[in-house]
């Protein structure tokens, strides 16, 4: 079955319900992708992951191409048939390691060198490399290389990168269509650069909708900016997208910014956070965070959550959490990281049920700080940590 997306509910701007659909099944809209970035979201089985609620999954181009090889991977039958996941998978560009690897990398027009790392393996990924090496790994949508920008960087640092990710974004759509575009089985994404300037973004924005891409994700954040700076990112870039294309905010996963931003139109989100917070012991709750080592839950024998159907709520208690933390105990860690895709699954859930009944952004102002209060408070100001 070919990519598509469809727009149940909602407009070009405030919550939207849809569905988007590809070779390997479909996903609703809004949704979060838990990230599998060496082909596995650390510590679970892929079927644990689906009965968390997740339809979508995000694995990572630069990592999987260092170790063990997209080469490796496509002689196993692509990245499904190499991690036994059914659904849907999403990989990105190496583009967040441009930024995230920053010491370690060399770039120019032509693309960006990273020195070994761990392997000493030297990686080159430009516009058609990078598009390569995700068909090699046949994942379901592919993202275009983009140069993502510090919070800090300078207007002649953004303005370079903007140009630069125009640049490969072009060559990236030239090659995808040459290849057969979406009808290989692979749709393609551009992603919009800018940092905080609004012009930037307007230019980034308009100019992939002329080159045409599957979809259309915002970049540029989670890289050291403010809760407001990344509504104001979100906010510059979504005027000048298709009404009718899926939205993509990338490497977002507290549920604060995902609220917020679906109320500004984003489809679909992604991060490493719920995991990487169970595996240091924080918590997402609807009264804010817990960090279950605090001595407070020593002798506490009731669930994380009392209303949670995850694998970590039914029957076991924050004292036994705690104590698996204390211990150093790996099966800590898997149940806290259950509980966070879960409960982030489940927001969304109950978002999109609403969306889809008609509610407004009051509407789900309102259901959303009576039901998750630790969250809903002034936007910046960071949830609570019991």
């Amino acid at each position: 079955m070919s990519h598509h997306f469809e727009l149940l509910r909602g407009s070009a701007i405030g919550p939207r319900r849809g569905r988007y659909t590809t070779p390997h099944g479909s996903f609703e809209t809004p949704c979060f992708a838990p990230v599998g970035t060496a082909a596995t979201v650390k510590g679970m089985f892929p079927e644990q992951v689906a009965e968390l609620g997740a339809e979508l999954i995000l694995a990572n181009t630069y990592h999987l191409a260092i170790r063990p090889g997209s080469e490796l991977i496509a002689q196993a039958g692509g990245l499904h048939q190499f991690m036994r996941w059914k659904g849907p998978i999403l990989t990105d560009s190496g583009g967040y390691q441009v930024f995230s690897l920053a010491g370690k990398r060399s770039v120019n027009d032509d693309g960006v060198r990273f020195a070994g790392e761990n392997t000493g393996q030297e990686l080159y990924l430009s516009p058609e490399t990078a598009l390569r090496i995700q068909s090699q790994l046949g994942s379901d949508i592919a993202m275009v290389l983009d140069e993502c920008s510090p919070h800090d960087a300078s207007r002649r640092q953004l303005e370079r990168a903007h140009k630069r990710t125009l640049l490969w974004a072009g060559e990236a759509k030239r090659i995808h269509q040459e290849r057969g575009g979406k009808d290989c089985g692979q749709a393609l994404f551009g992603i919009v650069q800018g940092g905080m300037d609004r012009a930037l973004r307007r230019e980034s924005a308009e100019t992939l909708v002329r080159l045409g891409f599957d979809g259309y994700a915002v970049g540029g954040v989670s890289v050291g900016e403010s809760k407001p700076e990344m509504d104001q990112a979100v906010e510059a870039s979504l005027p000048y997208l298709p009404e009718q294309e899926i939205r993509y905010l990338m490497g977002i996963g507290h549920p604060d910014d995902i609220f917020e931003s679906v109320l500004r139109g984003i489809d679909m989100f992604d991060c490493v956070s719920p995991t990487r917070h169970g595996r240091t012991n924080l918590v997402y709750v609807p009264a804010g965070k817990i960090k279950i080592k605090n001595a407070r839950w020593k002798d506490d024998f009731s669930a994380l959550q009392e209303d949670c159907g995850c694998p970590c709520c039914s029957g076991f208690t924050k004292a036994y959490l705690r104590h698996l933390a204390q211990c150093g105990e790996m099966l800590g860690a898997i149940l806290l990281s259950m509980h966070n895709i879960y409960f982030l699954e489940q927001l969304l859930a109950q978002v999109r049920e609403r969306i889809h009944s008609g509610a407004k952004e009051a509407e789900l102002r309102e259901w959303f700080a009576a039901s998750y209060p630790g969250w809903a408070g002034k936007r910046g100001s960071p949830a609570p940590t019991l």
